[in-house]
């Protein structure tokens, strides 16, 4: 019974006490109504309205009539409030639990102070060790991969149930024998997804003799990638001798000489043969005028949508025609006009100096500046035919994800380039060919070609690939069996992500036990 509520500086406190006669002994669960004495307990509990709650709980001491029962004295409890040598009610421990399971110390710690209930991260820390952890089910899919604690240096083997999609152990260390050791309580596996360490596939067969092994198809292909990206830095000197073979084609001569257009049909081009831009702003404001007017805007409505002047808009609107527009535009003539002629033969004869050009036209009587003999021929030196360059070779990283890359994701540009290197480098032909067999297996899950595929490689002068398939040999029924599975570990590297997150979230400070149990319960 709450018997007084104030509000202080420090948030909200209400003094209570419990209005029951008796108290049941927790012991023997007799009642007692023999008071030995009382005293004062204070409960923080969830926050109001931002301020922070105490609940100051006068509870009495009760003596135990049982003269069998083992304790002499118990305090009455409050269901839903109180708990023996609790300092938080049940609300508040959950909702900081909660905290301390997303976030674990510091973190948490600022966040509930902002909630309105302060608390030390130790507190936080002490309530998520405290958490039991859920039972494992049986499990039939495993997957198997290790994470590092601290790159380099120390690591840890997560295990997550494939078909619940949810991690349900992480185990000190990367070697077999905690894994087998595992592996040997849990008889009822029968798929274990791993990648190709030695020490993985080891423990299974240890602690698994009857599970089905599949080593990881992302693995494998990673594994393949990189022999490629080997056999092309062998023979990257085939590459080079392609690209530089293969020169640009140079234009033809005679690309670079400037005729003018004949005056009677292109009056209405530039001296590079485009359309004028006032042709081409002129066609389109009258295209512009013409649609508003026919949607049956005023002349003030067009002046606004297009920002032009009333008279402007008002002579293209009475227009007949755009040609009765463009005559103006058509005839008009610009300052060089007449001494074009003379620019054009003096740049077809080889003469590509714009100072000394414009001496000769101003000895002929041209009146301008240096500026717009310039700009004139501005447009003559930026379509010079430039010497061709040589091609540079690409690096084997990018030759090798061309080779790796499925056909038709190539653009057409690195096809071609591929092609190139193909026809040039029959041992690059080779490994494209047995590099795209291997994804068709991968693709259509048909692990038993894998034995006729490893012979046609070993046939070929290719090292990097003979020393793939001699370690694919040594694990072959687990590769056989992931390139006919549709179980991967792809699930197990999602989760590999979220641990990660979750450890530098901790600043790489927690304890093996902590973050094993943050893993565990942030599912």
């Amino acid at each position: 019974m709450v018997e007084l509520a104030e509000r202080t500086g420090g948030g909200i406190t209400l003094h209570a006490r419990v209005r029951a006669a008796d108290g049941l002994c927790p012991h023997c669960g007799r009642p007692s109504g023999r008071v030995h004495g009382r005293y004062l307990r204070r409960l923080s509990d969830a926050a109001v309205s931002g301020a922070r709650v105490v609940i100051e709980l006068l509870v009495r001491r009760f003596r135990c009539l049982n003269a069998a029962c083992a304790a002499v004295t118990f305090v009455e409890q409050v269901a839903g409030l109180t708990s023996p040598h609790a300092r938080f009610t049940p609300l508040l421990r959950g909702m900081l639990t909660s905290i301390a399971v997303a976030l674990a110390g510091r973190p948490g710690s600022r966040l509930a102070a902002a909630l309105g209930v302060p608390v030390a991260k130790d507190t936080l820390l002490r309530l998520l060790r405290a958490l039991p952890e859920e039972p494992i089910e049986p499990v039939r899919v495993l997957g198997v991969d290790d994470f590092a604690l601290r790159k380099g240096d120390s690591y840890s083997t997560l295990l997550v149930d494939l078909e619940r999609r949810r991690p349900i152990d992480v185990l000190p260390g990367r070697e077999a024998e905690p894994l087998a050791a595992w592996l040997a309580d849990h008889p009822e596996i029968e798929i274990i997804a791993r990648d190709r360490g030695g020490a993985y596939a080891e423990g299974a067969r240890t602690g698994a003799p009857q599970a089905t092994q599949i080593a990881d198809g992302w693995h494998l292909w990673k594994n393949l990638g990189e022999a490629v990206e080997k056999t092309v830095g062998t023979h990257h000197v085939c590459v080079r001798t392609v690209f530089a073979s293969a020169l640009p084609a140079t234009p033809p001569p005679g690309d670079d000489i400037w005729q003018l257009p004949p005056s009677a049909t292109a009056s209405t081009l530039d001296v590079c043969g485009r359309e004028r831009r006032l042709v081409t702003r002129t066609k389109e404001r009258y295209a512009a005028v013409q649609q508003l007017l026919a949607e049956g805007s005023s002349l003030e409505g067009i002046c606004r949508t297009l920002r032009l002047d009333r008279s402007t808009v008002r002579r293209f609107a009475r227009a007949a025609s755009i040609d009765e527009l463009l005559v103006k535009a058509v005839n008009r003539t610009g300052i060089l006009d007449p001494y074009a002629a003379y620019l054009h033969q003096r740049w077809n004869d080889g003469c590509r100096d714009s100072a000394q050009l414009h001496e000769e036209i101003r000895a002929l009587g041209f009146p301008g500046s240096i500026q717009t003999t310039r700009r004139y021929l501005r447009p003559f030196k930026s379509t010079t035919a430039a010497p061709p360059t040589p091609r540079v070779a690409p690096r084997p990283r990018r030759i090798g994800r061309w080779i790796m890359t499925k056909p038709g994701n190539l653009s057409d540009e690195d096809a071609l380039a591929l092609k190139e290197i193909r026809a040039g480098c029959p041992e690059l032909d080779a490994v494209t060919g047995h590099v795209r067999d291997f994804a068709t297996m991968m693709r259509d899950l048909t692990g038993s070609e894998l034995p006729v595929w490893m012979e046609r490689v070993e046939r070929d002068n290719l090292p990097a690939l003979h020393s793939l398939v001699n370690g694919l040999r040594r694990d072959q029924d687990a590769v056989i069996a992931g390139l006919s599975s549709s179980w991967s570990s792809g699930q197990v590297e999602g989760q590999n992500t979220r641990v990660k997150r979750i450890k530098r979230d901790g600043y790489g400070r927690a304890n093996f036990d902590l973050l094993r149990t943050r893993i565990l319960l942030r599912t």
